[in-house]
């Protein structure tokens, strides 16, 4: 095995003459193609380090025609999503020559779809990674497609194919929320929806609807409030279900901002938490830990879904990335008590 001069900067050439290989397999290890057995891209990968090569990123993005970059787009309220998610994609992107390009559209523009395709051309990304809800746009994802661009989508139902998508089971969790509300002899359960237009906003309805159904209890007009996923909306819902005539002795708000707004407008009420007023949310943000007492809600893994759907994009053999499915689960705290009344 000859081995380059101790002066010489190495080259793909001879990370391919060392390693017994074509430059066309050289440049798939380097560009992460899954086609190439797991033995070969260990053997490449070893004198890759050996010789300490380091391939001219200029050059790769040049000849792919498009940049090691990533892009986020989004149109979320929830501040704490988007960041979580970008810690995912961080996560997945360490140690890469990958970086993360963060874009804000507004899903109501009737330019949305143009000015995305104008970020596109300009950035020539590597791939997006879309947010609720406009990942629920299937011709945004037909955009994608055309431009040659790879997208994976997050979602709360099956919006995609599995290498397109990383999903929750948003609507199978928030019925595990009522059984568990219900077992603790909660009759009088109010919902503070999400915004509409999300579908983890319908899914979570649904969840909810279908396991008062199950258990046998009214939903009636006063037991329903709606938000937006911030906290100020929390708490006007919290207020419209506490002034109706309903009476709620539990909440569940569809996200843990809008559950702090209810935890808000309870303290401010003299009601206390959880002995007279029970309040589970959904995300298992930081607020759910640090707020007291601390909150019941559903462990969503949003930075577990966004490192998937980074790798989907960047290194799809990786055992991570064949993952879709992402199971959220219950995390019970001390803002849940039996109720003190029916």
């Amino acid at each position: 095995m000859n081995m380059p001069e101790a002066n010489h900067k190495p080259t793909i050439n001879d990370v391919a003459r060392v390693a017994g290989v074509s430059k066309k397999t050289v440049s798939r290890v380097i560009n992460r193609s899954p086609l190439l057995k797991p033995e070969t891209r260990t053997k490449v990968e070893d004198v890759i380090a050996s010789l300490g090569y380091r391939p001219n990123m200029q050059a790769r993005a040049l000849a792919m025609g498009r940049n090691f970059l990533l892009g986020l787009l989004h149109d979320n309220p929830n501040a704490q999503t988007v960041l979580n998610f970008q810690f995912g994609v961080l996560d997945a992107i360490r140690d890469t020559e990958f970086a993360l390009v963060v874009r804000p559209v507004d899903r109501r523009s009737p330019r949305m779809l143009d000015d995305i395709r104008s970020f596109l051309e300009v950035q020539r990304l590597y791939g997006v990674l879309i947010l609720p809800p406009i990942s629920e746009n299937d011709d945004l994802a037909n955009l994608c497609r055309e431009m040659g661009c790879g997208y994976v989508r997050m979602g709360s139902a099956q919006l995609d194919d599995d290498e397109h998508l990383v999903q929750s089971n948003d609507r199978e969790c928030v019925e595990n929320v009522i059984d568990h509300l219900v077992e603790q002899g909660h009759r009088r359960i109010a919902i503070i929806q999400g915004p509409e237009g999300f579908r983890s906003a319908q899914e979570r309805w649904e969840g909810f609807s279908a396991a008062m159904h199950r258990h046998g209890l009214d939903v009636p007009a006063d037991a329903i409030a709606r938000g937006n996923y911030r906290f100020d909306s929390g708490i006007a819902a919290a207020e419209k279900l506490l002034e109706g005539s309903f009476r709620p002795t539990a909440i569940f708000a569809s996200n843990d901002e809008m559950a702090a707004g209810a935890f808000h407008m309870a303290r401010s009420r003299g009601i206390d938490v959880p002995s007279e007023l029970s309040i589970v949310g959904f995300d298992d943000s930081p607020i759910a830990a640090h707020i007291w007492p601390p909150m019941t809600t559903v462990g969503w893994p949003i930075r577990e879904m966004a490192k998937a759907a980074a790798l989907k994009l960047i290194d799809p053999s990786e055992a991570e990335a064949k993952q879709s499915i992402f199971p959220a689960r219950l995390v019970r705290r001390s803002s849940v008590a039996p109720p003190q009344r029916d």
